[in-house]
């Protein structure tokens, strides 16, 4: 039995209350979750979880166990980390989470570049469009478009994010252009899901006026937005980074150009300063030099 392998499983199955979430987010097969269960059991001689039909629980010995194991996992990770720290080239495996639309378009090509310079570094990309939980789904970096991060993790700031209303022509010779912030309303909007879902707050001489806004499309990702867009289905408030290029070629129109929409921040997030590799400081030192540069600032 590896039993280093065996504890990394027990944990994993203590933590999330079940064999099958924690055989996910170890990429392993639930039976050989089990299997290493039930080595593990052996060895120690004490049945270490209750299983139900539904979730699995910690014996009293599997409880005074985890406690040990968790203690054994952080002395490792830190040995590991001091001994990685004597080596200046970055080396290992990092798992990384972005919005689909920003790691096809910024991140995936940034990871290509910097495992080109560091041979030794593996990244492993994870693109949704939920907010991910770090700890739970073992990510240690999140890329992250928001107005504001959660307090209990550690980011750094890579770039400003600006919004842009935009339409494509075809739509504006047929419904007409709006020339207020009020007219919206009127308008075909089609909306993301956690960005101005309902409501579009845009600002002018100091003043804001937020409008409600309706569409008959609404998505959590804004490539499908952008893409009924440029189909000439509607107007959509879209991250500047997609669509700036789109904008210089005139395919798309940006409107109420004497207006502003808020801000938001590219971040780079990660749980903990405590046992830091030297392939995350050294990612995130590279994201900061890659898109608070100006390359990128074409995008913001």
């Amino acid at each position: 039995m590896d039993r280093l392998t065996a504890i990394d499983v027990f944990i994993e199955v203590a933590e999330r209350g079940s064999l099958t979430a924690a055989a996910e987010a170890l990429d392993m097969s639930r039976p050989m979750v089990t299997r290493y269960l039930a080595e593990l059991e052996q060895w120690l001689g004490a049945r270490l979880l209750h299983r139900t039909t539904r979730r699995v629980g910690l014996t009293g010995p599997g409880d005074v166990a985890l406690s040990h194991f968790q203690q054994m996992r952080s002395v490792r990770q830190a040995l590991e980390d001091e001994l990685a720290s004597q080596d200046p080239e970055p080396h290992g495996v990092l798992r990384v989470t972005a919005s689909v639309s920003f790691g096809q378009l910024h991140l995936a090509p940034a990871v290509a570049d910097y495992v080109k310079r560091h041979a030794q570094a593996r990244i492993e990309l994870l693109m949704v469009d939920r907010i991910v939980n770090l700890v739970e789904e073992r990510i240690d970096l999140a890329v992250r478009i928001s107005r504001q991060i959660d307090p209990a993790l550690i980011a750094r700031r890579l770039a400003d994010c600006r919004s842009v209303l935009c339409v494509a022509p075809a739509y504006l010779r047929q419904h007409g252009t709006p020339q207020s912030a009020e007219e919206l309303a009127s308008h075909n909007c089609l909306t993301h899901h956690y960005v101005g879902k309902g409501v579009w707050r845009l600002r002018r001489d100091g003043r804001e006026v937020a409008v409600s806004v309706s569409g008959n499309i609404s998505a959590n990702d804004s490539s499908l937005l952008l893409e009924a867009v440029r189909s000439g289905t509607g107007i959509a408030m879209l991250p500047a980074y997609q669509v700036n290029p789109l904008l210089a070629s005139g395919e798309l129109v940006a409107l109420l150009p004497d207006y502003t929409l808020d801000v938001m921040g590219l971040h780079a997030v990660y749980a903990s300063r405590r046992q830091q590799s030297t392939l995350l400081r050294s990612f995130v030192d590279f994201l900061v030099e890659r898109f608070s540069g100006p390359a990128f600032a074409p995008y913001c």
